[in-house]
């Protein structure tokens, strides 16, 4: 494991960051997109208090991020996890740092399910997820087509989640002063 810094993602990082983005979606096996966005759009589709950059010597080798899966407020405690290390960076123990970033700052947050998309020829990154408590729910088939070097092709999605251990628990219930007991006449 290389020892890097785990820090927030912040707009001085952009160049960096959209560069191992972009290489991310050239390599083919990451994302639906083949082009990264400019700044402005990256930043409005991540939630702020969930972005993080690994740094080794004020350079750049990986992100992560969150972003909200819906706008309905029933979806509020769900997001989704985006991890991208720099080609020579990959296999150093670099994502499962940031995916840690991650799920710690969700929890602190109080969100209660993070999801992750997933090629699954992408073996590495459902490795990756499932060793930090993520589990396959199950697999979209043909759920895109991907258009990559000219070629378009249909691409299945394996969705993987990973529930706070918050969830399912029973509600915290206020103490409740023992019963009296009451006669009558």
């Amino acid at each position: 494991m290389v020892a890097v810094e785990i820090s927030p993602l912040l707009p001085q990082h952009a160049a960096e960051v959209l560069a191992i983005y972009q290489a991310g979606m050239d390599e083919g096996n990451a994302t639906f997109e083949t082009l990264a966005p400019d700044w402005a759009g990256f930043d409005a589709a991540r939630l702020a208090e969930h972005r993080f950059v690994a740094e080794d010597a004020g350079r750049v080798l990986g992100w992560a991020a969150l972003s909200a899966v819906s706008a309905r407020l029933v979806y509020a405690g769900v997001a989704d996890v985006s991890i991208y290390v720099h080609a020579e960076a990959q296999g150093k123990g670099i994502g499962r740092a940031l995916l840690g970033a991650l799920i710690d700052s969700s929890e602190q947050a109080g969100l209660w399910t993070l999801q992750a998309g997933i090629f699954p020829e992408n073996i590495a990154s459902i490795r990756l997820h499932q060793a930090a408590g993520f589990r396959l729910v199950g697999v979209r088939e043909r759920i895109g087509r991907h258009d990559l070097d000219g070629q378009a092709r249909w691409r299945d999605v394996a969705l993987l989640e990973r529930r706070s251990s918050a969830v399912g628990q029973p509600p915290k219930t206020p103490e409740v002063a023992a019963p009296m007991s009451i006669g009558f006449r």
